[in-house]
């Protein structure tokens, strides 16, 4: 962990060792006093006009430093207050001694370009800032500071720390060095570093009130990629929390199962998908979608699934089970208008039962080496309506058949409506079965992965799940 550095500028001629710390920018110019100039958008680089267009904390900062480099200064650092990044403001004490900030981003420019700054001074580096630097004061007053050079602290930290003798000469060789705090409803989170080397003009009010202006659009951006990150952790712990997926073995039903979540970095969504060990050796199988994205959509899917689970366990029929699935999901937050398609088969009495809340039919692929939807007798209105109107349809099924569960990820475009594009993924289908080997037991699996990745209209836009099951009904 360093000890409070600051960005190093390019060299130029020498400076001033002497610090001079100035609160209020409006004290440089005492011939303009008032409101502080207009931001002026051309001081930066078309780099300025992409802040926000990214939900990644990183890429905000080097947004942030390539739009005021090399126009605005020679050299420029984001840093983040690590008790913000966490979270924990709570948990802080309101004056601590030290304060922890990372930095997030660095970019230096300029005759001193290829030298390897990012060695000695790391993105992603956690910096301790004691209380007396001009940084700790900028983030308590909320306030800009210009410097005539960096403060005689960090540089005397930087001494302690070994960094070259070259470097550290840089530390006396700035015209100007700027902090401007970011703040977020009137707290801040962080600062920005501009750093102009000799042979350049000192920073004014103008040039203070640019940046931030800049700082404002950016913590927006950071609060965004932020809540991102969060939703995303929050995510990462639900999929890892989920109970273990369908391994269970049965006799005349051999399964294969995915998902392929929707987006760039997508971990787990509302899709769900489970294969169940019914009474009277039955088995169940079901594809549900809870709706929307996100850890609200997957806790919803999660309190689906355990509720289908412990009602798996009860000797009802199929449509009962649908139906307390719907009482219970119309008392679940986030539950209402999930959908699902669930199948019941009974190998022994070469039965398949097929119940539907709101949800695309399946696909069944039967002896004839031809797949098909399937007509239901009713496709029932989504899950959590509390209407508890669905209607079993029962199949024959007299020799081996594929079934097919799938959520309308696999069958959603903007170019076709849905009957063609189940009729699509129907082709995809007796076209990888005709292409694989009955014989490899490996197939099964590598057909279901090969029709998660058929192409369609939808373009990744909702996440894709997909069970498929092989019935073989019992001998005589």
């Amino acid at each position: 962990m360093a000890i409070g550095d600051p960005l190093l500028p390019p060299r130029g001629r020498p400076h001033a060792k002497g610090t001079t710390l100035r609160n209020d920018p409006r004290s440089r110019d005492t011939d303009a006093p008032g409101p502080l100039p207009s931001p002026r958008r051309s001081a930066f680089s078309p780099a300025a006009d992409v802040i926000g267009s990214e939900l990644d904390l990183r890429m905000t900062g080097s947004h942030v430093v390539h739009a005021v480099t090399p126009g605005f200064c020679d050299a420029a650092s984001v840093y983040l207050l690590e008790r913000w990044r966490r979270e924990e403001d709570a948990h802080t004490a309101a004056d601590p001694p030290l304060v922890e900030a990372r930095r997030l981003a660095l970019r230096v420019v300029g005759p001193e370009a290829d030298e390897d700054w990012e060695e000695t001074l790391p993105v992603g580096e956690m910096v301790s800032f004691p209380r007396e630097t001009p940084y700790i004061r900028a983030l308590a007053a909320g306030q800009a500071q210009v410097l005539d050079t960096v403060d005689r602290h960090t540089f005397e930290r930087l001494v302690a720390s070994g960094a070259a003798e070259a470097r550290r000469g840089d530390l006396l060789r700035v015209a100007s060095f700027l902090i401007v705090p970011l703040r977020l409803r009137g707290t801040s989170i962080g600062f920005i570093t501009c750093t102009r080397g000799a042979g350049r003009p000192a920073f004014r009010p103008a040039d203070v009130a640019a940046v931030e202006a800049l700082a404002a659009k950016a913590c927006v951006a950071l609060d965004n990629a932020r809540s991102y990150e969060r939703e995303r952790r929050t995510a990462l712990a639900i999929r890892d929390s989920l109970p273990p997926g369908p391994a269970q073995k049965f006799e005349g039903c051999r399964t294969a199962h995915g998902c392929l979540p929707a987006g760039r970095g997508s971990v787990v969504g509302g899709d769900w998908y489970d294969v169940l060990r019914r009474p009277g050796d039955r088995v169940g199988l079901i594809v549900g979608d809870a709706m929307g994205h996100g850890p609200e959509s997957a806790v919803a899917m999660i309190q689906l699934r355990t509720a289908l689970r412990t009602l798996a366990g009860l000797d009802i029929p199929a449509d009962e089970l649908i139906r307390r699935l719907d009482a219970l999901a119309s008392d679940t937050p986030g539950a209402s208008f999930a959908t699902c398609v669930y199948a019941e088969w009974d190998a022994r009495e070469h039965t398949c039962t097929l119940v539907a809340a709101g949800h695309p039919p399946p696909l069944l692929r039967g002896p004839d080496g031809r797949t098909s939807p399937v007509a239901l007798a009713g496709a029932g209105l989504p899950l959590g309506l509390g209407t508890g109107s669905y209607e079993p349809t029962v199949l024959t099924v007299s020799e081996p058949a594929l079934l097919a569960l799938y959520s309308d990820g696999l069958v959603e475009s903007r170019d076709a409506d849905i009957d063609q594009e189940i009729n699509r993924l129907a082709r995809a289908l007796d076209e990888a079965a005709e292409a694989a080997d009955a014989d490899d037991p490996g197939a099964l699996p590598s057909l279901c992965e090969r029709l998660l990745r058929s192409p369609s209209g939808a373009a990744g836009a909702d996440d894709r799940t997909l069970l498929l099951a092989e019935l073989t009904p019992a001998a005589g």
